[in-house]
C-alpha cells in the first residue's frame, strides 16, 4: 500500500462521496474480496504490522501534528463519557446513556474530523467522518465488535489516502492513536456495559477487539525472553503490559472475566501453546481474514466511498 498516493494525484481533483453499504447479500461477499477497498484495507493492516514489529510501546517514534490532533479528538470522546454518566435502569447491560453519548458524536463528527484535516482537504471531511461514526459501536443495539474496530482502521486508512497521515507516522498510528482509541473503547464498554456484537463467546478470540492482538503479537516477534506461553502467566502480564498491546488486551480480559482463563478465552489459551510469536502473528492474520473480513454479518455493515471503493482492484495501484 502506497500511503503517499495522495501526492501523486492532487486530492482536490477527487470527488468525495458519502460512503454507503454495498454488501447486501452473502453472494455480494465476492465483490468485497475483489474490491479496491479490501486490498487497501488489508494492505494498511499489514503495513502497520510490519512497522511495529519487535518494538515496545515505549519506543521513540516521531509524533506529527496530525497524530497529536487525532489523540486530542479521542480525548474529547473520552471526556464526553465523563460528562454522560450511566443512567439507572432495570437492565444490567446496554446502558441507555450510551445513546446520549453517541448522539453527541453523531452531531459533532464532521467538526471533530475538520480539526485533523487541513482546510484544502475540507471536501474529504464528510466522507472520512462516516468511518469515525461507525467505529464506536451501534447506538440501537448498544453493542461493539470487530466491525466497529475495522471502521476505525478504515478511518485511519482514509486519512493516509488523503495524505493527512504519512508513511513516517506508521508507528505512531498504532502506538499512539490506535492505542488511545482502545482505551476509549474499553471505557465505553465498561461504563455503558456494551454487549459484544456477534460474539462467538468462548470460541471467539475476544469479545470486542482483534487488531491489537495482530499488531501486539508483531511487537513481540523475536522478544529475548517473552514467549507465547507467558501471556497466560499473571506475573509476566503484570510486569510487561505497559510495553505490549497484546498483554494489555490480556489484562483487560482478566479484569472483565472470572474463572479459569482456559474456559473463558479458549482460543487465546490455544494460541499460548504456539511456539513463536511470528507463528502467532501469521495465524492471527489468517484468522482475522476468515473470522472478520470474510464474514457477512461483519462486512454487511462496511461502507464504501471514493477512498475505499467497491470497484474491483485496478492493476495500476
Amino acid at each position: 500500500l502506497d500511503e503517499d498516493s495522495s501526492e501523486d494525484a492532487p486530492p482536490t481533483t477527487q470527488n468525495f462521496i458519502i460512503p454507503k453499504k454495498e454488501i447486501h447479500t452473502v453472494p455480494d461477499m465476492g465483490k468485497w474480496k475483489r474490491s479496491q477497498a479490501y486490498a487497501d484495507y488489508i494492505g494498511f493492516i499489514l503495513t502497520l504490522n510490519e512497522g511495529v514489529k519487535g518494538k515496545k510501546l515505549s519506543f521513540e517514534y516521531k509524533v506529527s501534528e496530525a497524530i497529536e490532533k487525532l489523540v486530542a479528538l479521542l480525548n474529547t470522546l473520552d471526556r464526553w463519557i465523563d460528562e454522560t454518566p450511566p443512567v439507572d435502569q432495570p437492565s444490567r447491560f446496554g446502558n441507555k446513556a450510551y445513546r446520549t453519548w453517541y448522539a453527541r458524536l453523531d452531531q459533532e463528527a464532521e467538526n471533530l474530523v475538520a480539526t485533523v484535516v487541513p482546510t484544502h482537504l475540507a471536501a474529504a471531511v464528510p466522507e472520512v467522518a462516516v468511518y469515525l461514526k461507525e467505529s464506536v459501536g451501534n447506538s440501537t443495539r448498544i453493542d461493539y465488535g470487530t466491525g466497529h474496530e475495522a471502521a476505525f482502521a478504515a478511518f485511519l486508512c482514509c486519512l493516509c489516502k488523503i495524505g493527512v497521515l504519512r508513511v513516517d507516522d506508521q508507528i505512531a498510528i498504532v502506538f499512539k492513536v490506535f492505542n488511545r482509541y482502545l482505551e476509549v473503547m474499553r471505557k465505553l464498554q465498561k461504563t455503558y456495559r456494551m454487549e459484544p456484537a456477534g460474539s462467538q463467546g468462548v470460541w471467539g478470540l475476544d469479545d470486542f477487539q482483534f487488531l491489537p492482538f495482530i499488531w501486539g503479537s508483531s511487537q513481540l516477534i523475536d522478544h529475548p525472553y517473552l514467549e507465547p506461553r507467558h501471556f497466560v502467566d499473571e506475573k509476566a502480564v503484570n510486569e510487561n503490559h505497559k510495553d505490549y498491546m497484546f498483554l494489555e488486551c490480556i489484562l483487560f480480559i482478566t479484569e472483565m472475566k472470572t474463572g479459569p482463563f482456559a474456559e473463558h478465552s479458549n482460543q487465546l489459551w490455544n494460541i499460548s501453546a504456539v511456539p513463536s510469536w511470528s507463528k502467532v502473528n501469521q495465524g492471527l492474520i489468517r484468522m482475522y481474514k476468515a473470522e472478520c473480513l470474510e464474514k457477512f454479518p461483519v462486512i454487511q455493515h462496511f461502507k464504501f466511498g471514493s477512498l475505499l471503493p467497491i470497484h474491483p482492484v485496478t492493476s495500476s495501484c
